[in-house]
């Protein structure tokens, strides 16, 4: 048996995440997109298995008992808790051989953490009347989120240079790899743009660069729109959640 971090092993990696309404294909879970993408950016091998939860079979109720995915079993271990398994696979999964993932600025784990609950409250309310103070809420949240990503991190700012940085030109929250902290907003940023399209009519306004640069880059990279789920699963999983407006 292989030691413990030997450079040949390989782990029995299962991530299970939550289908979509046809039973088969990845639902709408930023959860467990999170995972899928740290997975991915690992290197690792690993397998993807949706769970239906209206047909959840008996040998998954009994690998996880009462738990709903995201889950992962790693070398036989069953992991449920998303922020657990996502410190677990910085640890187990580190240099030399994978690539870490943590950010080199601490800011960029809080940038845009409030965002996700402003939109849920604006797609939620159904009084036509209060419809502007809760996109006044999501945008004054969205811009606090832009502010950061158009904020030229301090090692963008060349200390011998005269020029002024003025504007970051990095690819994502703290540089221009994916980090966990990518991993975590980016999900809900892309579930913001369908969603709020489709029921509100509500787009990122054009001013915010720094929102646009971030999604285009993140588009752009198969780590994140091969773990993303069709627009119509998102769309489809806020039909009920959107009401219409009175």
């Amino acid at each position: 048996m292989a030691p413990e971090g030997d450079p040949g092993q390989e782990h029995d990696i299962t991530l299970f995440v939550k289908a979509g309404y046809d039973g088969e294909s990845i639902g709408n879970c930023p959860f467990s997109q999170r995972l899928f993408m740290i997975l991915w950016l690992k290197g690792v091998i690993f397998n993807v298995t949706t769970v239906d939860l209206k047909r959840k079979p008996l040998d998954l109720q009994n690998l996880a008992p009462g738990t709903n995915p995201p889950f992962m079993t790693f070398d036989g271990q069953v992991k449920t808790d998303v922020n657990k398994i996502e410190e677990f696979l910085e640890e187990k999964l580190a240099p030399p051989r994978y690539p870490k993932l943590g950010t080199q600025h601490p800011e960029s784990n809080s940038a845009g953490n409030d965002v996700f609950a402003k939109f849920s409250a604006f797609i939620k309310n159904t009084k036509k009347d209060a419809n502007e103070i809760y996109e006044k809420n999501l945008l004054r949240a969205l811009k606090k989120l832009d502010n950061y990503l158009n904020s030229p991190l301090p090692d963008e700012i060349d200390a011998n240079s005269t020029e002024d940085v003025a504007v970051s030109g990095r690819k994502f929250l703290d540089g221009d790899e994916l980090t966990l902290a990518d991993c975590n907003l980016l999900p809900k940023l892309h579930i913001i743009k369908i969603v709020a399209k489709k029921y509100r009519d509500f787009e990122f306004p054009p001013e915010m660069t720094g929102i646009w640069r971030y999604l285009d880059n993140a588009y752009a990279r198969d780590e994140f729109t091969n773990t993303c789920p069709a627009d119509r699963e998102i769309e489809h999983a806020y039909s009920d959640v959107a009401k219409r407006m009175k």
